[in-house]
């Protein structure tokens, strides 16, 4: 395999579901240095998870905060999850987490860690800033859903989960605008940009790690594939 690059959106999720997950990450770190020994190159961009909402709540109840102010709450949560992210790959690791995706940066090391630099947006955005550059065509999306749903499944019974779906189809049952806090598998704007640059999205539950694992080695895995046709071709 030469040099592939993958762009992997963590989500907070996965890294902070109430206290640090530390097996996860133990398990996350081996999984993506076994992958680096098969000549494969990652950007790894860290959501806020609940460290993001606990400030960000913290913040509305006590002051009449803006949608501004809460967005720049989230983007230092984001860099805190970086920080630690970049230090627990160690040698692997690029030497500083990297805020601005869109600006062309080298591949020292065989890991990138991102976060975020300016509000307006999730990381999902970020996510997709850094696949195109570094000319990715694949963003896989880590979360602690195990699908994409054609309707909020903690409010209707009836929601059916989705294994593969359309861009268009897709956006259709989304939120229309993103604001900061939004809890959607894909944000509006990450995904009216990935399906501007024919990128394919997979949402996949991060735990087990090994359906992770499946989707790195091209095998049949469980979760939701985004695409223009809506399937992984």
């Amino acid at each position: 395999m030469n040099e592939e690059k993958i762009v992997i959106s963590l989500g907070g999720s996965l890294i902070v579901p109430e206290e640090i997950d530390v097996e996860f990450l133990k398990n996350f770190k081996a999984l993506i240095v076994s992958q680096i020994d098969k000549g494969r190159k990652f950007v790894i961009i860290t959501g806020g998870g609940k460290t993001c909402r606990r400030y960000q709540n913290a913040a509305k109840e006590i002051s009449n905060s803006s949608a501004l102010d809460l967005d720049w709450i989230g983007i230092a949560s984001l860099k805190l999850n970086a920080e630690l992210l970049r230090v627990i790959f160690g040698e692997y690791a690029h030497e500083e987490v990297i805020a601005d995706l869109s600006k062309s940066f080298i591949f020292e090391k065989p890991v990138v860690i991102g976060s975020a630099c300016r509000p307006g947006w999730s990381s999902d955005v970020d996510a997709v800033w850094a696949a195109k550059t570094v000319n990715a065509k694949k963003i896989i999306n880590l979360s602690n859903i195990d699908y994409a749903y054609d309707k909020d499944p903690n409010k209707f019974s009836d929601a059916k989960k989705i294994e593969q779906i359309s861009w268009p189809q897709y956006r259709a049952i989304i939120p229309k605008e993103w604001h900061p806090g939004l809890n959607t598998p894909f944000d509006p704007i990450a995904s009216d940009r990935a399906e501007k640059n024919g990128m394919t999205v997979m949402i996949i539950n991060g735990k087990p790690i090994d359906n992770f694992q499946k989707a790195l080695n091209g095998e049949k895995f469980s979760g939701t594939i985004i695409s223009d046709n809506g399937d992984n071709n």
